[in-house]
């Protein structure tokens, strides 16, 4: 314990110098977003006239581990065989969808928690992928609490075309917390990037908002999204926005008390009520297309619940989206809830559920 609280002393007192390499925000926004390729290159000649785009959580390869954040068990390490295990029943999903862009969230690529596996560079080449921009929303050479130590983990983008001008542009950071804790904490991140297509481009933006945050960071970081999305389409410019936006649609029936909740009241990781942000998503669901569209929600919420926190049970809330200021095709959003179709029971690979939906390219 006295070694715990030298430690925590230290930490405060070199805050300013930032001594476990916390503070992304040190780098310009375009040195932080890490460029990846595939180790065979292999661009498709023939562009189709559409174009599948897939957001998915993929809860740093834990599959269905009982991890302390989950409340169900105190988790926080696996073994490398565990997450390669894990990983391969990924990357037969993500082969299955076929996507053409991929956003990801919760990626690892070097991470105690996740036996330092590179999942990026591992997604990459084990897939139809090519080219990738990284965003790291939690990076430190050792976080004390939990056991935790050394961690690498954020958002992602691959591609199978040609990828450029990725930014990683900070959101904003919990006030509420105090200045160690943030200090330590993730700090969240829109990722942007531009996808050649022939002569087409396209702006590709994959983001990750506060889960826990009670004092307001959630909305300004939609908001400041919303800002970002809103000057590309001033621009005149195509994009595509995906992502774990980590709040509800409108219209949505159940908003609190969630069944799969193990979580103490009071906890740092209770499950939220969503009471007051039953509007927050119009701001991009009244101005852009979106994959699942919301008269579809209204019909049946539960069809496109894309979360649940307990293996046992069921999807039983949406927190997964795609938008964009183009087209998407009529009735190709969907979110994979699959508990056996083709093989494959996504319910096991994560947390969260893919989304998908074609986009009308030409």
């Amino acid at each position: 314990m006295k070694a715990y609280l030298l430690f925590i002393i230290l930490a405060f007192s070199l805050l300013s110098c930032d001594p476990f390499n916390n503070i992304i925000e040190n780098e310009t926004n375009k040195d932080a977003a890490i460029y990846f390729t595939a180790s065979d290159i292999n661009i498709e000649n023939n562009i189709a006239d559409t174009l599948n785009i897939v957001t998915w959580n993929i809860k740093f390869g834990g599959g269905r581990i009982d991890f302390f954040f989950d409340c169900y068990d105190d988790r926080v390490l696996m073994t490398k065989e565990e997450v390669m295990t894990n990983m391969e029943a990924v990357v037969k999903k993500i082969t299955n969808m076929n996507p053409d862009i991929l956003f990801l969230q919760e990626i690892d690529i070097d991470s105690k928690r996740s036996a330092y596996v590179d999942q990026l560079q591992y997604i990459l080449d084990n897939t139809g992928f090519n080219y990738a921009y990284y965003g790291s929303q939690w990076k430190s050479d050792y976080v004390p609490s939990d056991g935790i130590g050394r961690v690498n983990s954020g958002n992602a983008i691959l591609s199978k075309y040609e990828l450029s001008n990725a930014e990683r542009i900070p959101l904003s950071l919990i006030d509420e917390q105090a200045g160690i804790v943030q200090y330590f904490y993730l700090r969240r991140n829109l990722l942007k990037a531009d996808v050649k297509i022939g002569d087409k481009t396209i702006i590709a933006l994959n983001t990750h908002t506060s889960a826990y945050s009670t004092d307001g960071t959630k909305i300004n970081q939609l908001n400041e999204i919303k800002t970002e999305v809103d000057l590309i389409d001033s621009e005149g410019k195509d994009f595509i926005l995906g992502g774990d936006f980590n709040t509800i649609p409108p219209n949505s029936a159940i908003y609190e008390n969630f069944d799969d909740d193990k979580c103490a009241d009071g906890s740092d990781f209770e499950s939220q009520s969503f009471k007051e942000e039953l509007t927050t998503m119009k701001m991009f669901i009244d101005n852009y297309q979106i994959a699942i569209p919301q008269a579809k929600y209204d019909l049946d919420n539960s069809k496109y619940f894309s979360f649940t926190s307990d293996k046992d049970g069921f999807w039983n809330r949406k927190l997964d989206y795609i938008f964009t200021n183009g087209n998407f095709v009529t009735n190709t959003g969907m979110v994979h809830q699959d508990v056996s179709t083709g093989g494959f029971n996504t319910m096991v690979l994560s947390d969260h559920a893919p989304v998908s939906v074609k986009y009308v390219l030409k």
